[in-house]
């Protein structure tokens, strides 16, 4: 093996590249595994499967198109999705940050402070040894003194072709993200599930100003929610429960979702449900099969950190940061927030061993 890394990153969402410009400020020439096969990894992370970022602090709405290109190294414009139409002012665009932009220039402002990247996944780690060895999926192992896991958790979706066709067109795992959105605004919308998470994402909807009817689709004639929770949507004038029911179908335009078909899971009779967005809320998956339980986590299955406001894991040497430990906030800012904190951890821990 060659040199032993002071810090290797698994990951490239908001954690992954905030981790990676506070270790490369600090000197400590980070190696950062982005991935590119595995869809649940790809590179960006899931922010890439995001249109506007309308709340990540310090990018409001403007000519954000115009930053992006001046700020990415040209030989990534490729990867820069279409400006939105429709918000253009003086001729320019107008619009909040979408995902991929606001990823390209996280990984930039990495690359400015010296970050090294890979293409590629990480299908194997061992860190019952000194140093710890990552292992990728082509090329020879790789020895770190510090690791720092940012590889996120994936939102559980339907599995339907249809529902797949409209991702980012009316489509969304995510009410706190991309329930502000216009697409969505003051429009009827359905919510699906049953547990906590359904009931928050359709509470958060019902509040927006101007909000229309949000339908609680579960399959069910019972939520699974907390009794508090349960109380919340039963007694909110805009959420209607459509008992018994599951999702047959993503109907739409071929612009924007225009409503549901759904199954009756008691007698199976079919119906139709118009609705301009649709919020699948029946839970996430975090990015840890490649760990092998290497690592303490918690019952659900996400890293758990082992002492209060800290990133460090059950091993040594190894680090959380972002939706991979993160069970209950899931949101870009605070993902990049547990990045830095992660950073810093891993700094700190190399100059305690003396490998700073």
């Amino acid at each position: 093996m060659s040199e032993v890394e002071r810090t290797v990153i698994i990951g490239s969402g908001p954690a992954g590249w905030s981790a990676a410009i506070y270790a490369a400020r600090a000197s400590l020439h980070p190696l950062l595994f982005e991935g590119t096969t595995k869809p649940e990894m790809i590179p960006l992370g899931q922010l890439a499967f995001t249109t506007e970022v309308e709340n990540y602090a310090g990018f409001p709405a403007g000519n954000i198109r115009a930053f992006v290109e001046s700020a990415v190294d040209k030989e990534r414009h490729w990867n820069l999705p279409p400006a939105p139409k429709g918000h253009e002012r003086d001729g320019q665009p107008h619009y909040a940050v979408q995902g991929v932009e606001l990823m390209e220039l996280m990984k930039q402002q990495a690359l400015n402070f010296g970050t090294r990247v890979v293409g590629d996944d990480i299908v194997e780690v061992d860190f019952s040894q000194r140093p710890l060895v990552v292992k990728p999926a082509s090329g020879p192992a790789v020895q770190a003194h510090t690791v720092i896991v940012a590889t996120g958790a994936r939102a559980n979706y339907l599995g339907l072709e249809s529902e797949h066709m409209y991702k980012n067109k009316g489509v969304s795992a995510c009410a706190v993200c991309d329930g502000a959105l216009p697409i969505y605004r003051s429009k009827p919308l359905a919510v699906i599930g049953g547990g906590d998470s359904a009931v928050e994402e359709a509470t958060y909807l019902a509040n927006l100003q101007g909000a229309e009817t949000i339908y609680l689709i579960h399959r069910r004639d019972q939520l699974r929610a907390s009794q508090i929770m349960q109380e919340r949507a039963l007694n909110h004038p805009k959420i209607k429960l459509v008992w018994n029911s599951a999702v047959e179908e993503v109907m739409g335009d071929g612009k924007q979702v225009t409503g549901l078909k759904l199954r009756n899971t008691v007698d199976k009779s079919l119906s139709e449900l118009a609705v301009r967005g649709m919020f699948v809320a029946i839970g996430h998956t975090p990015n840890t099969d490649f760990l092998k339980g290497q690592l303490k986590m918690k019952p659900n299955g996400y890293i758990e950190w082992t002492q209060p406001f800290r990133t460090i894991t059950s091993v040594e040497g190894v680090f959380a940061a972002g939706d991979v430990a993160d069970d209950y906030y899931r949101q870009a800012i605070t993902s990049a927030g547990t990045g830095c904190m992660a950073a810093l951890d891993s700094e700190r821990y190399l100059a305690e061993k003396g490998h700073s």
